[in-house]
């Protein structure tokens, strides 16, 4: 079973999110800040990280690059979900390392679970 880790300080999207994976077979934890999603990379043993930019305590893009640095955790994929749209975000996300980037208010449930599969296979 694929360990999803979901970094997301909405509510409502994070229970969405986690309800349809959980739906489609993956195991799911969740991180509602910067700190949390780096304190479970490097302790869960994970296939694939959704992250969002806007956090608390520290921003997804510093996330995605520590993420990246660390030996332990630069081999997982990180898929970007945010409501940051602008190319310079979206290039700046990719060039971090993410595999990639999903704009929410452009998205369907079913189209990330569809990249998520993509990247998974």
């Amino acid at each position: 079973m694929k360990n999803i880790l979901i970094v997301e300080d909405d509510n409502f999207m994070e229970k969405s999110l986690s309800f349809t994976l959980k739906d489609e077979g993956y195991k799911i934890d969740t991180a509602v800040d910067g700190e949390e999603a780096l304190d479970k990379a490097s302790k869960l043993n994970l296939d694939l990280i959704l992250l969002d930019i806007i956090l608390p305590k520290i921003d997804g893009f510093e996330v995605l690059e520590k993420i990246k640095e660390n030996p332990k955790t630069k081999d997982i994929p990180v898929l970007i979900l945010s409501n940051l749209g602008q190319k310079d975000d979206v290039e700046k996300g990719l060039k971090l390392g993410a595999t990639g980037y999903i704009i929410k208010a452009h998205f369907k449930l079913e189209d990330v679970v569809n990249k998520i599969k993509e990247i998974l296979k």
